[in-house]
């Protein structure tokens, strides 16, 4: 499979003799559009309140596949390609673990979080897109191998299947007995019997 992994990267990366241009949008890509999403994400929940709780529910699924994405890539270690000497480092980074990609972890959980939501699915779309562009940016600038990409998409899907079980046992429930202990508390009598 590292075979694989190897030949997909050197058909996708910069390689020591990168177009310029091709270069600089890789490296813009790379490095920024997880503040794009943020800021898409920030203006669905200013435009769309009834949807504010869920684009902060959105944020911890986020934050949970950054937590489990840096202590898998920690845990397995495995070399980035300009560790293992296949392409010049093109961005400043540190040579920690590469898989899974945090960065393609963290944007494909938001996206698909958000899908699961009908009124913000067409932002989750547009997430998604962008973390296919960032996850070859970053291939393309020597900072991950496609497979640390696909093992960011594969726990942004589990993250992803957590976050709707959660939501599930939270709807059918804790909902149910936080409402039928409101209703308990409700009926009894809240004055103090007379002497």
């Amino acid at each position: 499979m590292q075979a694989v992994n190897i030949s997909l990267f050197q058909w996708l990366a910069a390689g020591p003799a990168p177009d310029a241009h091709l270069l600089w949008l890789a490296a813009l890509l790379a490095e920024g559009t997880s503040w794009l999403c943020l800021a898409l994400l920030a203006v669905a929940a200013w435009r769309q309140p009834a949807q504010r709780g869920y684009a902060m529910a959105t944020l911890a699924a986020a934050a949970a596949a950054a937590l489990a994405a840096h202590a898998l890539a920690g845990a397995l270690n495995l070399p980035r390609p300009f560790v293992a000497g296949l392409s010049p480092n093109y961005i400043a980074h540190g040579a920690r673990g590469a898989l899974p990609s945090a960065h393609a972890s963290v944007m494909f959980t938001l996206a698909l979080v958000l899908c699961l939501r009908p009124a913000l699915r067409t932002l989750g779309l547009a997430v998604f897109a962008i973390a296919l562009v960032t996850g070859w940016a970053r291939i393309y600038v020597g900072a991950h191998f496609p497979f640390d990409i696909a093992a960011g998409l594969a726990l942004g899907v589990v993250i992803t299947a957590l976050f709707w079980v959660l939501g599930v046992v939270v709807r059918r429930i804790v909902v149910p007995l936080v409402a039928r202990d409101d209703a308990r508390s409700a009926a009894k009598p809240t004055g103090s019997p007379a002497a």
